[in-house]
Order: C-alpha cells, then structure tokens, then sequence
C-alpha cells in the first residue's frame, strides 16, 4: 500500500510502498478515508519531541488525524465491527490501567501517539492499524460522514478538549486564543459554540479573519501591537477568564498567561519546539499573586468523544469549517514542507490515497 513515509529527519518526505498492517489480537485494520495534516506531524518530521517521547526510529509512516472504515477485525475484538466507520484518536490508549479506569485513557499509563511512536505507524496510508480497538476505535453515528469528520483526531478534538473540560469555557466566558493555527482556530469555534467571548491573537490578518468567521468577538495583530497582552487587557475590562497557548512557543505562552485576570485559568495546548525543548519561563510570582491555574490539556479521552460528536451531530459544531482544502497523498510532502513558514490557514486534509 502507498504511506508517506518520513527516512530522515528535516529530509524530504517520500510516498512508498509499504507492507498492509494486520491485526493485533485485540486490534482492527481501518481503510483510511481522510486523515488532517497537522503541525505536529511537522513537529515529528522535523525530529522535535524527544523530551516528549515522540520521536520515532525512522522509516517510519506519519499521520495521526484519520477516520476510516473497519476492514480486518482481531479475534479480540468485541465491540467493532467490519464496515463500521470510526474516528480515530491519535491518544491510543491500553483501557485497562488506574487512569483508563477512571475515564482519563487521554493521559493512558501506556500512551501510545498515533503516527509519533514506533509502536503505533500512522495514517498517512491506504489502512491504519488500531490496537485495543474495543476503546481507540469509536464509532461515527450515521449522521456524521466519515470524510468531514477526518481531521477531528488531534486539531478539532484536542481544543474540544482543552475548552471544554480543562478550561472549561461556559457562558460569557472571556476567552483568548494565542495562535490561529488548526488548533487555535478549531479553540475558537469551540470556545464560540460553548459560549464564551473569544478574542483571538495572531501574527497574520487572514488567520485572525478566519478566526472572526468562526466566532471570534475581536482579534489582535501582534506583530502591530507593543504588547498584545495588554490589548487583550483592554478588550476584557481586566483580562481573560480563560487563556491557551495553541502554538506552543514562549512568546505565545507567556503573552496568553499575562492576557489573563486575577483568578484566571491558562489551558496549554501547544507543544513546545526544539528552541524551548519543553521549557518556557514563566511569572510565577503572578500565579501566586493573582491565583491564576496553569492546566496542560492532552488529546481527548475516547469516552468523552460522544460529547464533541452530539455537538456536530446537532450542528453546534462543524469541524468541516475549520478544512482549507483536500489533497491526494502525494500532495503530503509539500504540503508539510508549507508549514516551515507559518503561513498556512486552516486544516488540510489528505483523502485521496490511491493515486
């Protein structure tokens, strides 16, 4: 089958042949109907995370934003079925650790990262394999096609994450976003539909007018401001109730961490890059002072994926707003190259894997 197939670090991305997958006793095999490409598989391609443990030995197949169609069913297996459409979190989990257990499988005792770890190729590929199916797979209701759901597992059900359980954003909420990716303009629309008042924060005016169109109440240019923080400040009498960092760099953190009012909460989403190498210096004299809570917010617990998707079902949320175009396989490479400058808008999705 074909898969994008990352041979050496910061080195060009190749499509292969590669051997199908086959499944774990407890696994199935999903055709990949579309999966997003994400700046964490940039981060990946570009050897960052190892203080992170997601690193893989290359050659090694990426992609981790996928939904598929059940095709191989392991003899384990008890609650997927062949020809069933499924999302596919990246956060696979092992469902039978203390954290499973109690409904945190995001943050799994055993976490394997779909597409970032030896353990577990990605699915930038014609089949993706699922292990420990019966809690990683998760059915699509019917009123939700599989090919606008693509790109849900990682940008779209991360921020659903992040703003709605660790922020959590409720009703007239002050909510900034920092960062106007995939995942600070998925954060936006989140934050829009839970109904908080989001401003968001970018250094690029077609980003921040995305970012109104998905909800945002005002933006601010930082590359046109002395100190954004301040701005935001202004914008909400005081400051934010809720702030999160969606690039992950320190400037961007430290910004989203003062933007916020005396007893705010900070949501981390963003991972950092080799620069900061998971490190960032914060005012820690401010989270005393003001009781300001830092949260980091991981991916989305399986469990938990019925709440975002009766919110798509019902048309509260709509992650196929968030795609900026569909592309074939071979289109991968360059379009990952594309993200070395920051410039791109929205969410790219490869569904086409057969050409």
């Amino acid at each position: 089958m074909q898969a994008v197939v990352l041979e050496k670090f910061r080195e060009p991305l190749t499509v292969q042949n590669v051997e199908r997958p086959e499944p774990d006793p407890d696994g199935v095999v999903a055709e990949v109907i579309g999966c997003g490409v994400c700046r964490s598989d940039w981060h990946c391609w570009q050897g960052d995370w190892d203080w992170f443990g997601y690193r893989p030995d290359p050659p090694h197949v990426l992609g981790h934003e996928p939904t598929g169609r059940v095709v191989e069913v392991g003899s384990e297996v008890e609650r997927v079925d062949e020809g069933q459409e499924i999302a596919i979190p990246f956060n696979f989990a092992c469902g039978t650790c203390s954290l499973c257990r109690n409904g945190r499988e995001n943050i799994c005792e055993n976490h394997v990262g779909l597409g970032f770890m030896n353990e577990a190729p990605g699915a930038f590929a014609e089949e993706v394999h699922i292990p420990h199916a019966d809690i990683n797979a998760v059915p699509l209701p019917d009123g939700i096609d599989a090919s606008a759901a693509a790109g849900m597992g990682c940008r779209f059900m991360t921020s659903f994450h992040a703003m709605a359980h660790r922020g959590p954003v409720g009703a007239g909420d002050d909510v900034v976003i920092h960062g106007c990716g995939g995942v600070g303009l998925s954060a936006v629309h989140i934050a829009n539909a839970l109904g908080g008042n989001v401003v968001a924060v970018d250094l690029m005016d077609e980003k921040l007018d995305r970012a109104e169109e998905l909800g945002a109440v005002a933006t601010v240019n930082a590359r046109e401001v002395d100190d954004p923080a301040a701005e935001v400040r202004d914008i909400t009498d005081g400051g934010a109730d809720i702030s999160a960092d969606a690039l992950g760099i320190e400037v961007t953190c430290q910004n989203a961490v003062n933007s916020l009012r005396k007893g705010g909460t900070h949501v981390q989403i963003g991972l950092t890059t080799s620069e900061e190498a998971g490190m960032v210096s914060l005012p820690t004299d401010d989270f005393v002072a003001k009781e300001i809570e830092f949260k980091g917010s991981l991916g989305l617990q399986p469990s938990r994926y019925s709440e975002m998707l009766d919110m798509v079902e019902s048309g509260k949320l709509d992650p196929t707003a968030l795609v900026e175009e569909t592309i074939d396989i071979h289109q991968v490479p360059d379009e990952l190259a594309a993200m070395s400058d920051y410039d791109t808008v929205g969410i790219p999705v490869c569904d086409d894997f057969s050409s």
